[in-house]
């Protein structure tokens, strides 16, 4: 069985950072101290910091949504995760109108299955709630499907208050959980319908069709429903700090509420809708990019720890695809790529920028989303007994992002010559390289992963 010994470099986990050998045996780490030394192949990490491979809990890929396909399916998807150090993504198993959830989680285990090049798990997105879905329920968990997402928007996805408070009475049942997407459906609906009939077609209406204060309203009244369910629950994609605050007097109120954002809100704001279509386009996404003031608070609640995970909603649609909206910003395909840039972000915006910690990074990168979805410790932990997922990163390294150098298939990067610091240098897939200097080594290697309980 092959043996392998990384020696000198420094453990990083959500508790602190420290000097620490690691050894791997087969698909697993077998020890982790201090001058270790075993009968194995040496590999040097002095000067490099090691991350536990990090997890993407929010991908959207080989998805069919506004007529057209999501331009990167699992096999393009997975490989620009394993660039961008991520060894397992959480994808949505979406189920139809009128579709079981079997018949939905099937159709993604054949998108995923012999393409993926990381580790993949699913979320079951539920839209449409009738008796004989409630029956699926027990067979999602006994395949290792333990999280749920609804939505307050979307003709196609839409849950009405009550089919969501149903369905997290019924989850509570079996300890699963329910992520939210929380728009305002009607005032956004009467917003985009107001704008066209006026003729403000460009993009520069997408924000000003979806205010603050529509996320805002919907993570109220998401966490109303959890409350009368006495239910925990995840806002997802939290843009605003409106919607922030909400959290923060919902928790006050007892709901249990973990929170997740992503880079964009972070990083980017609505003024980049403000240039021509092909430029503004690439930044169309649901939630929309805010103003600065939104993402302050956003990183202030990561400082202090009220915001839980930073994934991507990676969902990348191509120049070509986004052009369906030239004449009418609503039928632009919603979504951006970000899986294989999320790392590299956070440690220069976040870490060098003394925003963040690193063992806050990778909090909120790899452990956080590990136990909140059923996978601690087998992923998100370098300890004896978990899957050798593991990231080498160069604190001293530097790049410039750019679409050229990027694996996904979309063709632009909305971070494009982005300046970086610190250099993801190898990726390991249970104990196997499988990413090197950006050159992807190891293959369609994915492997489904079950999952339990959520633990944070």
């Amino acid at each position: 069985m092959n043996k392998l010994l990384f020696k000198g470099g420094t453990l990083v986990s959500a508790r602190g950072a420290k000097k620490a050998d690691v050894l791997i045996s087969g698909e697993k780490i077998v020890a982790v101290g201090r001058h270790l030394s075993a009968d194995a192949q040496v590999v040097n990490v002095s000067g490099k910091l090691i991350f536990p491979g990090f997890i993407d809990a929010h991908t959207h890929f080989d998805l069919e949504v506004s007529d057209t396909v999501t331009a990167d399916d699992f096999e393009a998807g997975t490989r620009a995760a394993l660039a961008g150090g991520v060894t397992t993504v959480v994808d949505f198993a979406t189920q139809n109108k009128g579709e079981m959830l079997t018949d939905a989680l099937n159709n993604w285990h054949m998108k995923a299955f012999a393409n993926s090049s990381c580790d993949y798990a699913f979320h079951m997105a539920i839209s449409d709630w009738r008796e004989d879905i409630k029956n699926e329920l027990p067979a999602m968990f006994e395949q290792g499907v333990t999280s749920f997402k609804v939505y307050m928007i979307y003709d196609a996805m839409e849950l009405n208050d009550r089919a969501i408070y149903e369905l997290m009475t019924e989850l509570k049942k079996y300890g699963g959980i329910v992520g939210c997407h929380c728009e305002n459906s009607g005032i956004i609906g009467k917003l985009r319908e107001e704008a066209i009939g006026r003729g403000d077609t460009a993009p520069v209406f997408h924000p000003a069709t979806r205010p603050d204060y529509t996320e805002a309203e919907a993570i109220n009244r998401f966490l109303s429903i959890a409350k009368a369910a006495d239910a925990p629950c995840i806002v997802v994609h939290l843009s605003t700090k409106a919607g922030y605050e909400e959290i923060l007097r919902a928790r006050q109120n007892g709901v249990k509420v973990y929170v997740e954002t992503c880079p964009q809100y972070l990083l980017l704001d609505d003024s980049v809708y403000r240039d021509s279509f092909d430029e503004s386009a690439k930044y169309i996404c649901s939630p929309p990019l805010r103003k600065p003031e939104d993402y302050r608070a956003l990183w202030s609640g990561l400082k202090a720890g009220n915001i839980d995970t930073v994934s991507t909603d990676h969902c990348s649609f191509t120049l070509e695809q986004k052009r369906a909206g030239e004449s009418d910003f609503t039928k632009i395909p919603n979504g951006m790529p970000g899986v294989e840039t999320r790392a590299i972000l956070m440690y220069t915006y976040g870490v060098k920028k003394r925003r963040l910690t690193l063992p806050q990074m990778c909090a909120y990168l790899s452990e956080n989303p590990a136990r909140l979805y059923g996978m601690y410790p087998k992923k998100g932990a370098i300890k004896a007994g978990s899957d050798a997922d593991l990231v080498v990163f160069d604190p001293k390294g530097s790049g410039v992002i750019s679409a050229a150098r990027c694996h996904s298939k979309c063709g632009y990067n909305p971070f494009e010559n982005v300046k970086t610091t610190g250099r993801i240098e190898r990726v390991y897939l249970r104990g196997k390289l499988a990413c090197s200097n950006n050159d992807i080594i190891l293959e369609n290697s994915g492997s489904f992963i079950t999952r339990g309980k959520y633990k944070l």
